[in-house]
């Protein structure tokens, strides 16, 4: 049996042109069941339907044998014992640094300044101000980014953007961007190795639909 690891929302749709080009079809749509477990048009593969944050995680440890991530969350986890072999260019959006309109970024940055950023992707922001010889304090929250600076909890965040509206609604702008994101392929190398024969026809046919895109 393989087991593919997707997270309802924007990248499950976005998902499924793939999945039909490697001739799978999910026998429930997973925003209208409460399943958890998907069955799919062919015996031997199911869907499994969890958190987009522990898709890594279940494909890591062997609990799925595939699944599709974004980048947000795979440099976050860190990608061990994953292979990511496409870049599906799905579910597109921007890992970015934003503050308030009246906050002086750029003022702060080059008088060497230490700032409080609010992020729920520690590890990213951890790297980036690193390399940039940035001082920051980081304060890990879970939700609600936007939220750290109003009340004074954080001078600025890190945190996804796609169009920016949550951001301009709440008299924010992006400062930096860090990098773009998108979603990837990914599949745990031992299975890799066990399933082969079963695995790479959906991997091929995945990536063909990728390059006729």
């Amino acid at each position: 049996m393989i087991t593919m690891a997707l997270a309802k929302g924007r990248i499950y749709q976005e998902a499924l042109p793939f999945l039909a080009a490697a001739g799978i079809f999910p026998a429930e749509d997973p925003e209208k069941s409460r399943k958890l477990m998907i069955a799919t048009n062919r015996p031997d593969l199911r869907i499994v339907v969890i958190r987009a944050t522990d898709v890594p995680t279940y494909v890591q440890y062997g609990a799925a044998d595939l699944g599709v991530c974004g980048w947000d969350t795979l440099y976050e986890h860190g990608g061990n014992g994953l292979f990511i072999p496409v870049d599906l260019q799905i579910a597109k959006c921007r890992m970015s640094v934003a503050a308030p309109n009246g906050f002086d970024y750029e003022r702060l940055v080059r008088s060497g300044g230490r700032i409080r950023i609010a992020t729920k992707f520690m590890k990213w922001a951890r790297d980036y101000f690193a390399r940039q010889g940035v001082h920051v304090d980081l304060i890990k929250l879970y939700g609600s980014m936007e939220l750290a600076p109003i009340a004074g909890l954080a001078d600025a965040i890190v945190d996804i953007v796609a169009t920016g509206a949550t951001l301009r609604a709440n008299n924010m702008r992006e400062v930096r961007v860090i990098a773009p994101i998108s979603s990837r392929l990914i599949v745990n190398q031992i299975s890799m190795g066990l399933k082969k024969a079963e695995l790479s026809p959906i991997i091929e046919n995945i990536r063909k639909a990728k390059k006729n895109d």
